[in-house]
């Protein structure tokens, strides 16, 4: 799959030293647990590369059938660029134009800001704040965890009125 400046594949064994490259990285793994690299090859987790450098950008996750969850972990040096954005949106159309995907949710930490501005960015709403008990919490959890959603009727909707802002509709 490719957008405008990303090409998403299945993660596969190949891709395991990138991974851990990724997630030895303690800013990018500030507001997540570990969990062994292994557990990402699949097809609900894809790698993300920059299309015209081939430079490894992170992963994401669209996990799921009628209800699909979104994730994404980027190296800091692709913070800031639109890249969680564009390959969040690009994962959302595909679900939900040939992929059977009635709803799409994502979760963060309470404090991770620029996750949250991701997911409005991507068209998800913020559905609830809630509380989780961890054994052995992140900074932050006193806060709690968020939910975000979009269904295939909002996104629709909101396609139709960006048709029509742009002349299209």
């Amino acid at each position: 799959m490719k957008t405008e400046r990303l090409t998403l594949r299945p993660i596969d064994p190949s891709d395991l030293d990138a991974l851990r490259a990724l997630h030895a990285d303690p800013e990018v793994m500030r507001y997540v647990d570990p969990a062994p690299v292994e557990n990402y090859l699949g097809d609900s987790f894809h790698a993300a590369h920059e299309t015209t450098t081939g430079r490894f950008v992170g992963w994401f996750e669209f996990k799921g059938a009628d209800v699909v969850e979104l994730g994404y972990r980027l190296h800091r040096a692709f913070w800031g660029l639109g890249y969680a954005t564009e390959g969040g949106k690009a994962l959302i159309e595909r679900g939900f134009t040939t992929g059977g995907v009635r709803r799409v949710v994502a979760t963060t930490m309470f404090v991770n800001a620029g996750s949250r501005r991701v997911m409005e960015r991507c068209g998800l709403r913020h559905v609830r704040t809630f509380h989780v008990d961890f054994p052995d919490p992140l900074p932050g959890t006193e806060y709690g965890e968020v939910e975000y959603a979009l269904t295939r009727e909002e996104w629709q909707r909101a396609q139709g009125e960006r048709h029509v802002a742009d002349g299209n509709g």
